[in-house]
């Protein structure tokens, strides 16, 4: 038999076996430190979800028109690079219906390791409001719950959105009305007259009004008496009536043949308007007040069916 026909076995499979072994031992092994290296590199970089939170909600300015409201968003960044605020989504409603909403785009940079707040601001329209839903009425507080979605770019974790909402209270202002009940005059004479006031503001709103100052102007039988300033600090409580004392002074010949009928004691047409300065719970306010085609009693000092205001 020739020597081909018994050929040795080579133990090579053996030998390859142990060669893969060890390579995959190996491998295992350098998979290990890198994940054990990556996990303490990340440790130490600190790369983590930022948080956020409503700090506070503020207004500004509101009016019988318009409120505007500011958000404060306090963002916490832990990572050691700063991170951008890619949108900021909001949603302002009021027992489940939308009252406004919108987007403010690219709003800015948190740095890296540091809080930052951002604001938020909101223009609320009361015209749109009450259109929409007629049951909101002037003078009335509504509540409002405000949800805020933050979406940040945060390195080796992604695009993240933090929800947030804040819950509150806001007025639908209306402004007072206001009447000239009567003028009662000290002096009387037809070059100069000066009387008093005695007017009547009532508080047609579910919240109290302190007022700091009124503004008005005001005509007599169609004849301008005017217009001054008053500083007086007093409390219209809500739905409540205050009565205040104004001083005046006018010309009673300027009024022709309207003098005559406020000299027998008969009604004289007056028109009033103005503003008055007030706070509110919800912050300071400037309200209108006008009266037209108004009529009040001009009266002497000591005339005797006068009641003590």
């Amino acid at each position: 038999m020739a020597s081909s026909d018994n050929p040795k076995v080579v133990e090579r499979k053996v030998e390859k076996e142990e060669d893969d072994t060890n390579e995959g031992g190996f491998m295992e092994k350098v998979k290990d430190f890198i994940h054990d290296i990556g996990e303490k590199i990340e440790g130490a970089i600190g790369f983590g979800k930022p948080t956020a939170d409503v700090s506070g909600v503020h207004i500004p300015h509101i009016n019988l028109h318009k409120a505007e409201i500011v958000v404060d968003i306090l963002i916490t960044n832990p990572n050691p690079v700063p991170i951008p605020l890619v949108d900021m989504d909001y949603l302002v409603e009021s027992d489940g219906r939308k009252l406004v909403s919108g987007l403010i785009p690219d709003a800015g940079t948190i740095h890296a390791h540091g809080s930052e707040t951002i604001n938020i601001p909101i223009l609320l329209i009361y015209d749109d409001i009450k259109d929409t839903y007629q049951d909101i009425k002037p003078g009335s507080i509504i509540p409002y719950k405000i949800r805020v979605a933050l979406i940040i770019d945060v390195p080796i974790i992604g695009r993240i959105t933090l929800p947030l909402e804040k819950t509150g209270e806001i007025p639908v202002p209306y402004k007072p009305d206001v009447d000239v009940e009567k003028i009662k005059f000290s002096k009387f004479s037809f070059e100069e007259t000066t009387a008093i006031l005695h007017v009547k503001l009532e508080n047609k709103n579910d919240f109290d009004l302190g007022l700091n100052a009124l503004d008005y102007e005001i005509w007599l039988a169609d004849v301008s008496i005017g217009s001054a300033e008053l500083t007086e600090s007093t409390k219209i409580e809500k739905n409540g009536i205050s009565l205040m004392k104004i001083p005046i002074s006018f010309k009673p010949k300027e009024f022709g043949s309207a003098l005559w009928d406020m000299i027998r004691g008969k009604g004289t047409g007056y028109t009033m308007k103005g503003n008055v300065d007030v706070d509110t719970p919800f912050g300071r306010m400037k309200l209108p007040i006008s009266k037209e085609g108004g009529t009040t009693r001009l009266k002497k000092d000591d005339d005797d069916d006068d009641d003590e205001d």
